[in-house]
């Protein structure tokens, strides 16, 4: 396995990233105070992972990397609108998130919440973007079924509900599988297939990236389970052990903490794989699914 660090090819792009989500939040008409919430929450840190997917499986077809930054930015600013929720008292009760205070902890719970909101909106005009209306209109729905999985998820994880298993021992397991599938996985999916159509992909090979993306995507939820009850919190940047206080089932909780890195490496596996079949050009959704088995933040 390679280090827990990204090379420089693959964060390259996080300049252009950058500056695409600081440009979109910035010409959009709204109140000052709004913007800099928003500012605040979006551009205040973070891996980048889910745009750097769109860019890089953009590429990975051939396309230009750079077509990807609608898609990126969308998605990103879904993620971000996510978490601030996330981290609100009547949620997570956070109050530090990649290393400084939660933004309802910085500029009041309202706030918060309207800004959550409206990310949700930028991230749909940022599609606006995409000059292909039929191209945009798929991209549209990749977007809106990716948030509403993500959102579904945490509705799961959060308030239960979760669809019963009739499998016995194996159930905590199952409904783990489908709490992170749609809680973690959908806009790392969303982020996955949105940069390969941008990119040109056809149907065979979107299918491929959505093994791809399913694979990272869990990988990248058992080893922040595992991070979570073996780091602390201030090299994580965030609250730890909180998700166990809280009784809510995690990998290691059911699986234990060696059978949750197993499970690490079954899934990173099956991200190489499907990569691998991509090509050459797939090189970087290679090393991103080997960093991600590694990673310890």
């Amino acid at each position: 396995m390679s280090a827990a660090t990204l090379s420089s090819r693959i964060t390259a792009p996080v300049p252009a990233i950058d500056a695409a989500l600081a440009s979109c939040i910035d010409r959009a008409a709204m109140a000052e105070n709004l913007r800099d919430a928003i500012r605040y929450a979006v551009l205040g840190g973070g891996k980048r992972l889910r745009p750097l997917l769109a860019w890089h499986c953009a590429a990975a077809f051939g396309g230009d990397g750079a077509a990807s930054l609608p898609a990126g930015v969308a998605v990103e600013l879904i993620h971000a609108f996510s978490l601030v929720h996330d981290d609100l008292p009547a949620m997570d009760d956070d109050d530090m998130r990649r290393g400084r205070p939660t933004l309802h902890i910085h500029a009041g719970e309202a706030m918060a919440i309207l800004a959550g909101d409206a990310m949700t909106v930028l991230a749909y005009q940022a599609l606006e973007d995409v000059a292909d209306a039929g191209l945009r209109a798929s991209l549209t729905g990749e977007l809106s079924r990716g948030t509403l999985a993500m959102i579904t998820g945490q509705v799961y994880d959060t308030l239960g509900g979760v669809p019963a298993s009739s499998r016995g021992e194996s159930a905590d397991r199952e409904r783990l599988d489908l709490i992170h599938h749609n809680k973690t996985g959908a806009l790392i999916r969303a982020s996955c297939r949105m940069g390969a159509m941008l990119g040109g992909a056809g149907d065979a090979a979107l299918r491929a990236v959505t093994t791809y993306a399913e694979a990272v995507g869990l990988m990248f939820q058992i080893v922040d389970d595992i991070l979570d009850v073996t780091q602390e919190a201030a090299h994580l940047g965030k609250a730890s052990g909180k998700d166990v206080a809280a009784g809510k089932l995690t990998f290691p909780g059911v699986l234990g903490l060696d059978a949750s890195r197993r499970a690490v490496g079954e899934q990173r596996e099956r991200a190489v794989e499907a990569a691998a079949s991509l090509g050459e050009r797939a090189g970087a959704l290679v090393e991103i699914a080997e960093y991600m088995a590694v990673r310890t933040k």
